[in-house]
């Protein structure tokens, strides 16, 4: 019988041509660890095979199944840097923190394809990646952007496009400019995350699926885990649910959102050969972001509606068609053969949030959906603060991220409120 994962809708075309995952026991009876992880996507599991390859006593629990979150069912985008441009995070941080933020960036994407090529992890990696304009008037702000990353951040890998490039590039005329990034490019996530798991397992991790936490609490200078059949005591303790933190931890929650974002995969393009005729990635400015890209089989794979409630739709495939035809009209008609969806977790300023919550206890959460490279490598850098090793996370740490307003009756109503204006926006 096929999976349906209980904490996300539709079947994903990666599920399909995964096939059958490897699955894991559930905890049974009490354990003890150096370091219980809550969470088993790629910054748990990132960070329960470094600590064990380093001899660290480590414990994972993961509420579902590994690669039912949003880990296994992302749109496999790389990207350059963080969420905003590093202008953007210069003119408010200023250029040294910028920088640092850069650069962990570049840390985690030559991370991430290495650790896939050291374990023969087959992630089908496809490179390029352009990010385009939906607006006729931007055109300066997208020349600025490639030439500060360029020259200022020593990024020689972008460049401008001008109106005729774009078009030929993305094979539609909807979008008017753009930067080409021949450094990045996509993957297919779900095989980096099953591949992921492997790993970690073999490393020494003791790692269980369809174990959610139910409560955490700190006894005698230890933190404990309780879960339906049986507890976790650890001296450490990493958060690394994002958007599926629900109530575990308030204050977590009160600055990571959980929103929905949805995605459909096409019939293989053979017969429209217009489509991204480079294989490139492919992101709009809207701020409900348009993300789409070809697979290693010719399909194109759609993300482009965000929902800022838990509610799903009935029908994705029909919403994301409607979508893909307002870019690609000769596409109205296109067989959508897959169609899912998942939550991400997001937090004000779309900048990730790391931080120590308890004493002991550290989350991070809240990659904005610019997560693929950053998730792996907070795992990685997570592992490396325990041991001791290094103190890159605390460039995350030292960023200020506010709570969402409101409280918790207010805040999801009053976010619904503020995205449905922006989404609004992206329209005119």
């Amino acid at each position: 019988m096929t999976w349906q994962s209980p904490i996300a809708p539709g079947i994903s075309w990666y599920q399909a041509s995964v096939g059958e995952r490897p699955e894991y026991p559930a905890l049974d009876g009490s354990v003890s660890a150096d370091v219980a992880i809550i969470g088993g996507g790629f910054t748990g599991l990132q960070a329960a095979f470094n600590l064990a390859r380093l001899g660290v006593s480590v414990v994972l629990i993961e509420g579902s199944r590994f690669g039912d979150g949003a880990s296994g069912r992302n749109g496999g985008q790389l990207g350059t840097g963080q969420r905003a441009w590093p202008g953007e995070l210069e003119a408010e941080l200023g250029f040294e923190r910028s920088k640092a933020l850069f650069d962990m960036a570049e840390n985690a994407k030559h991370y991430l394809l290495d650790f896939a090529e050291q374990h023969g992890i087959d992630i089908e990696y496809m490179p390029g990646q352009l990010n385009v304009a939906h607006k006729r008037g931007w055109e300066s702000d997208y020349r600025h952007d490639a030439e500060v990353m360029a020259v200022r951040y020593g990024y020689p890998h972008i460049s401008f496009m001008d109106r005729e490039e774009t078009h030929e590039r993305v094979g539609s005329t909807r979008y008017h400019y753009g930067v080409r990034d021949t450094g990045t490019g996509h993957i297919h996530p779900l095989k980096l995350l099953v591949g992921l798991a492997r790993v970690a397992h073999q490393a020494g991790a003791r790692i269980h699926e369809m174990t959610p936490a139910t409560a955490i609490r700190q006894e005698g200078g230890k933190t404990v885990i309780d879960t339906a059949r049986g507890t976790i005591t650890a001296e450490r303790l990493l958060i690394a649910t994002n958007a599926y933190i629900g109530n575990l931890e308030p204050v977590t929650a009160s600055h990571v959102m959980p929103i929905r974002s949805f995605i459909g995969a096409t019939e293989p393009l053979s017969k429209f050969p217009q489509v991204l005729k480079g294989s490139e990635a492919v992101a709009d400015s809207r701020f409900v972001v348009r993300y789409f890209r070809k697979s290693r089989d010719g399909r194109l794979l759609f993300g482009g509606r965000e929902a800022y409630t838990a509610d799903s739709p009935r029908d994705i495939s029909t919403h994301i068609r409607r979508q893909i035809a307002e870019i690609y009209p000769d596409l109205k008609n296109i067989e959508i053969t897959h169609g899912w969806g998942g939550s991400v977790g997001i937090t004000l300023p779309r900048k990730p949030f790391a931080r120590d919550v308890m004493p002991g206890v550290t989350s991070l959460a809240g990659y904005s959906g610019h997560g693929v490279m950053l998730s792996n490598y907070c795992g990685k850098m997570y592992a490396d603060m325990v041991a001791g090793n290094a103190r890159e996370l605390d460039v995350l740490k030292d960023l200020k991220i506010p709570p969402f307003p409101g409280g918790a009756s207010l805040r999801k109503p009053l976010l619904f409120l503020a995205l449905t204006w922006y989404a609004l926006r992206d329209r005119f």
